[in-house]
């Protein structure tokens, strides 16, 4: 993976955490009969939504960069990130079976971040796009 997409990658999976946890936050201290459009008012609930903004702005640009086969499983490494902060930080109880899944997860996203973020002949296209030249001929 080029280092361009590493970074890519690690400020989608830390904006989302932080994203989920702030509007989890934010929504939980709302009064219930504030019902959620009001609640989204919450100091928490408005920085969950700057930071998720930010986190789907950065995740469409790794997407112009990379695959989506490569993506979507190597960002899902966040839900591990996400269960740890909701037990360790709200007190959430994370069953076994809720990490079972978080970490078959992201055991899947370490087999596919093996493998190139782009595929071979998309990158070609591009780079033939980019010289004017068709189908990759010199």
């Amino acid at each position: 993976m080029n280092a361009r997409a590493l970074w890519h990658t690690a400020g989608v999976i830390l904006l989302n955490a932080a994203g989920n946890f702030a509007l989890t936050v934010g929504m939980k201290r709302a009064p219930a009969a504030a019902g959620p459009v009001l609640a989204l008012l919450q100091p928490f609930a408005a920085a969950g939504i700057v930071l998720l903004i930010g986190w789907m702005l950065l995740r469409l640009r790794l997407l112009q960069i990379a695959d989506l086969s490569f993506v979507l499983p190597l960002t899902a490494v966040g839900y591990i990130l996400n269960a740890a902060m909701g037990a360790a930080l709200l007190g959430e109880q994370v069953t076994l079976t809720r990490w079972a899944g978080a970490f078959l997860i992201t055991g899947g996203a370490a087999l596919t971040s093996m493998t190139p973020a782009r595929s071979r002949r998309k990158q070609e296209e591009r780079e033939a796009a980019a010289t004017g030249r068709e189908g990759g001929e010199p």
